[in-house]
């Protein structure tokens, strides 16, 4: 060995039975990737432990040789900070997955010990890792051979950088956002453009007789790309480029999109680029060649993605001469055919204002339906699972299956109150969803026959991984049962001297309040017990408008009205995003009622009865959970390995000025950011034994900013943006810091600290206590060993340098 890797790593080799990866060897590169792709890691080794044994003798050779850890769960934590230490422990491989209905309480309860509790103690749980090892096997020569053989052919798929498809969740709101895109405002509504590099501008400036293009009228600076001359379609655009399909089957009736469309354009050596950088917007998971153009241009010089689709000529883009057109209406259903004008609505005579287009069933019926899979990918996993292996989607099965099992969901009635699930740290939101749902808990029918009720984790609503159980956790269930961290009842965790430990409220209870939202600066959590709740249908979905400056304030201000006095089984958020094809901007409601149709149709009567705007589509209908989770990350169209920023607040009130502010702002910012609002309160502020606060916990809304770009894209707007809105236009009502889920990427100390409000005081005297070395300094916790504030720059993994500026080449350079 060299470079002093040698004692370290041998030490790790032999004493840790998961892999072990050193910089430089293949699957290092793999595991070492988080979602935020704006960040590079400087890490030496990467450790797969299988167990919190393994975990513990990872820390402790990392402190006998000076050397930092950092903990990697598979979430999409945006600062880097899982990847930042020397050695990154990546806890992938902890997959347990049980659920149990509680413990009934015995008859003779002279004999239960005082502490007794309705539930089976981790300590207790049979566990087995994902490569069939006895969590107390000692290290054997058969395994380390095995290691040897296999150390660069890990058929690891790093979760975090997992392309997933979210189309099942609303098969309708696939179709509509893989369609084409919106046709041109009758109103005159400028579109907002594609980020734009800043060092297009200042090259312009520099080099204008070089660029040879005019300067761009109005907005952020940088030179207008030239006009096509002629277009064509790639082979691999016509042969599977956008389109819209209906066809019936039955009673149900479902349109399907096939494929999608990336732009690309001439490359300095005549090539073709690898398509446009916010290709990875599209809806599927697959992009298609797009649209290839030849044009008169300088040598060297590449368009900026700054056009609308009608000026690039974008397969599915709406003409200018298609307005004003007819649409076609199917005689079997009164829906407008695939073929038609999915747009006449705005003509002249359609559709008048308030009506929603696809909604042929009622306004609150849901038209669409999946089409049918190929086969089914179902979780058949025992309980507990000894060997399970995360899916790419939960199983939704076909549209006749489906509904049949909705109809036989909204009538079951739960015989438990919740049940526990304890899995491993590697374990990923989406997986634990599929995983309850997929088995159920018994529970009764109406009229007494057995039926099943799944149960699920109160967690966020967008795929997270296991360590929002305790940073945070906002979703869908939290206002009827708290936050993820108010559902956890023990964890077992490794502290920083490699000492193992069963917290909980009456074991550790001071280390126990501080997990509880500060976690990842306290210890690694290995396992988790949680309560999960019976949620056998939702009433939910998306209503979806297009975003005007002039009626948007409008309309969330009757959707903040509307939900005021909401009971705790809605959750409701307003998102202003970018529209199909990423191209315009729209406004979309989500909706979900935790509970059946008939409870919930009048809160979503009152929303839609706005008549500002034509509602595009309406989808909202009983689903199972599962697909309903996956709801926001369908509308966000997140992509790993992108840049990522995000920004969050917690505020007290949404009056009427900060909504006009929020709409003209949100309307300068660049295509791929995306600002939230979600309803807040509800159990939330039932629960004050953690260390997220009680003030904290009464905060009306929860906001965000959530921006995605292209790695070799600089424009300040992206961050920019976000940080204008959240602190200076929000600030008047800011109840003070987010959620720590919501923390990212370059957070001042001051920010971090005040998500703590007055616990912070008593966090940092138990940093002391459980880590005074500040071995877990790789995570959120903003101070040093001597209490001083720590710079987010000195605190966090460097970005990578950006390339060339879009393949711009200056002649004679």
């Amino acid at each position: 060995m060299q470079d002093g890797v040698g004692s370290w790593y041998e030490e790790l080799y032999e004493s840790v039975r998961g892999q072990v990866y050193k910089q430089g060897e293949t699957s290092f590169q793999t595991r070492s990737q988080i979602f935020n792709g704006n960040v590079t890691c400087s890490a030496r080794a990467v450790t797969c432990p299988l167990d919190a044994q393994d975990v513990s003798t990872i820390l402790k050779i990392c402190t006998k040789h000076s050397l930092s850890p950092s903990i990697k769960a598979g979430g999409y934590g945006t600062a880097g900070w899982a990847v930042n230490g020397d050695i990154i422990v990546d806890l992938s491989n902890l997959l347990d997955m049980h659920i149990a209905a509680p413990l009934s309480r015995p008859d003779d309860i002279s004999s239960l010990p005082e502490n007794w509790k309705n539930y089976t103690s981790i300590p207790d749980m049979p566990v087995r890792s994902s490569k069939g090892k006895s969590s107390v096997e000692a290290p054997s020569n058969s395994l380390k051979r095995q290691r040897e053989e296999d150390v660069d052919g890990d058929k690891y798929e790093n979760p975090a950088r997992r392309q997933r498809n979210y189309d099942h969740a609303s098969p309708a709101l696939a179709t509509f956002l893989k369609g084409p895109a919106l046709p041109p405002d009758p109103l005159g509504e400028e579109p907002r453009r594609f980020p734009q590099d800043i060092r297009l501008e200042q090259l312009y400036n520099l080099h204008p007789d070089i660029c040879g293009v005019p300067h761009i009228s109005g907005g952020h600076g940088g030179p207008e790309a030239p006009a096509m001359d002629s277009r064509q379609l790639s082979k691999e655009s016509s042969a599977s480029g956008t389109s819209m399909t209906s066809s019936q089957s039955g009673s149900s009736m479902f349109a399907s999109s096939s494929g999608g469309t990336s732009l690309t354009t001439p490359d300095v050596d005549g090539g073709q680029t690898s398509g446009t950088p916010f290709g990875y917007m599209a809806t599927g998971s697959d992009n298609a060649q797009g649209v290839s153009g030849s044009f008169s241009a300088p040598v060297g010089y590449r368009l900026p993605f700054n056009m609308d689709a009608s000026g690039l000529g974008i397969p599915g883009a709406w003409p200018l001469s298609a307005v004003g057109t007819t649409s076609a209406v199917s005689p079997l259903t009164g829906v407008p055919s695939a073929a038609a004008d999915p747009f006449g609505y705005m003509d002249a005579g359609s559709a008048p204002s308030g009506s929603t287009l696809f909604s042929g069933l009622g306004s609150t019926a849901s038209l669409w339906t999946p089409p049918p899979s190929a086969s089914s990918s179902g979780l058949n996993v025992l309980i507990p699972s000894s060997s399970y292996v995360p899916t790419q989607d939960p199983a939704l099965s076909s549209p006749l299956h489906r509904a049949a099992e909705i109809t036989h969901l909204a009538h079951a009635i739960p015989i438990h109150s919740h049940a526990y699930v304890t899995f491993g740290a590697g374990v990923l939101q989406k997986d634990l969803d599929a995983f309850t749902h997929r088995n159920p808990l018994e529970g009764r029918s109406v009229n007494g026959m057995p039926v099943t009720v799944p149960y699920h984790v109160p967690s966020a609503a967008h795929p997270v991984g296991s360590s929002i159980m305790i940073l945070g956790g906002f979703g869908f269930l939290s206002r009827l049962h708290g936050l993820s961290v108010d559902n956890v009842v023990e964890m077992e965790v490794v502290l920083a001297d490699g000492t193992i430990v069963i917290a909980s409220q009456d074991s550790h209870p001071d280390l126990w309040w501080a997990l509880r939202g500060a976690g990842p600066a306290f210890g690694v959590i290995t396992r988790y017990k949680v309560k999960a709740y019976p949620v056998p249908v939702v009433f939910a979905g998306n209503l979806i408008y297009r975003f005007h400056r002039a009626t948007a304030p409008s309309l969330i201000r009757h959707f903040r009205d509307c939900i005021k006095s909401a009971p705790r089984e809605l959750y409701a958020n307003v998102l202003l995003t970018a529209g199909p094809a990423n191209q315009d901007s729209l406004v979309v409601i989500q909706f979900c009622f935790v509970g059946p149709r008939e409870k919930g149709i009048e809160f979503l009567q009152a929303i839609e009865s706005w008549e500002g705007e034509t509602c595009l589509l309406n989808e909202v209908s009983e689903k199972a959970f599962v697909a309903q989770q996956d709801s926001v990350a369908q509308v966000l169209r997140a992509k790993a390995g992108r840049n990522w920023f995000i920004r969050s607040a917690l505020i007290s009130s949404l009056p009427d000025e900060i909504i006009n502010k929020t709409v003209m702002q949100f309307a300068d910012t660049p295509i791929g950011c995306t600002w939230l609002f979600e309803l807040a309160g509800g159990a939330i502020t039932d629960h004050e034994d953690a260390c997220i606060p009680k003030s904290r916990r009464e905060a009306t809304w929860t906001v965000a900013s959530l921006h995605q770009w292209d790695l070799e894209i600089d424009d300040p707007r992206c961050r920019v943006s976000a940080e204008n809105w959240i602190n200076k236009t929000l600030g008047p009502v800011a109840v003070g810091g987010s959620f720590p889920s919501f923390l990212g990427r370059h957070e001042p100390a001051a920010r971090t600290i005040s998500c703590y409000g007055d616990s912070w005081a008593r966090l940092a005297e138990l940093k002391q206590k459980y880590d005074p070395q500040n071995v877990f300094r790789n995570t959120l916790w903003p101070l040093g060993e001597e209490g001083t504030h720590i710079e987010p720059e000195m605190h966090e993994p460097p970005s990578p340098v950006i390339g060339p500026i879009m393949g711009h080449t200056l002649r004679g350079s």
